[in-house]
Order: structure tokens, then sequence, then C-alpha cells
């Protein structure tokens, strides 16, 4: 039962503010290393928890790099792009957010991980030896931080 105050007061607490100070921070440095990898976002950088990887230099679309991901194990949602020459079904771009990888433990160089594993995935969605590493690498991360301890 989450009443509005039980929510309301859980994000006054100091841990809460912690937490969200680390879900920008862990944004960042996942949209830093999107970028040092070959990636666009659109915007250029994030200022929350969330930025849409803008695939139209790639030419790959949203949905179909969005179920790469997922067999990588790194769930992703197509979204549109300013301006995006495909339709809303199938996009020229990816969402992607922190808050549930911050839950869970990861910082800054796990943030920088994932964004390699994103940007490799998304270069070689052809190429099944290197998807079947990936989502390896994706496994070893997420043990290292396991949803229930």
């Amino acid at each position: 039962d989450l009443s509005f105050a039980k929510v309301y007061f859980t994000t006054l607490k100091p841990e809460f503010k912690e937490y969200a100070k680390q879900v920008v921070k862990n944004a960042k440095a996942l949209a830093q290393g999107l970028i040092d990898n070959g990636m666009a976002l659109v915007g250029g950088m994030t200022e929350n928890h969330l930025m849409i990887l803008d695939l139209r230099g790639t030419g790959k679309t949203g949905k179909d790099m969005a179920n790469i991901l997922e067999r990588v194990g790194i769930t992703a949602n197509k979204n549109t792009v300013p301006n995006d020459p495909q339709s809303p079904f199938v996009t020229s771009g990816i969402r992607l957010g922190t808050p549930a990888m911050t839950t869970r433990g990861f910082k800054e160089d796990d943030m920088r991980e994932v964004a390699r594993i994103i940007a490799e995935a998304i270069k070689n969605s052809e190429n099944e030896a290197v998807l079947e590493q990936l989502r390896a690498d994706s496994l070893k991360l997420c043990k290292a931080h396991k949803l229930y301890a």
C-alpha cells in the first residue's frame, strides 16, 4: 500500500536524495560512455535520468535495436527522435534510463561498461558471436549487482 504521504515522506529522506543524485551521475556516465563509443544522443547529453540514443547515423531502427539489446540483457524502448524519418512503430531512436540500474547498485564505472555493451551491440547487431559475448558481459554486471541479496 503506497499512499501519497508514504511516497512523499520517503522522498524527503537523505537516502532518497543521495539515490536521486546517483541516478543522475549514472545517466551522465552512461551518456558520456555512449558518446565516447561513437553514438549520438538527442540533445548531446542528459541532465536527468533519461536519454534518447539517435540511431539515424547507424542505419539501424529503434525497433530492431531494442530487440537486439533485449537479447544481450539490456532493456530499452524504441523512441522517436526529432524529425524522425521512421514511423512511430519503427522509430530511429531508443530511450534509456538509469533508475533501475542505480537501484541495483550500479555506479559510474558500471554505466561506462553498459555504454560499451550497447554501442557494440548496435555496431555488431548481425554478429551472433559478438552478441553472445555481450550478453555474457551484461550478465556479469548483473551478477555483481544482484537484485535481491
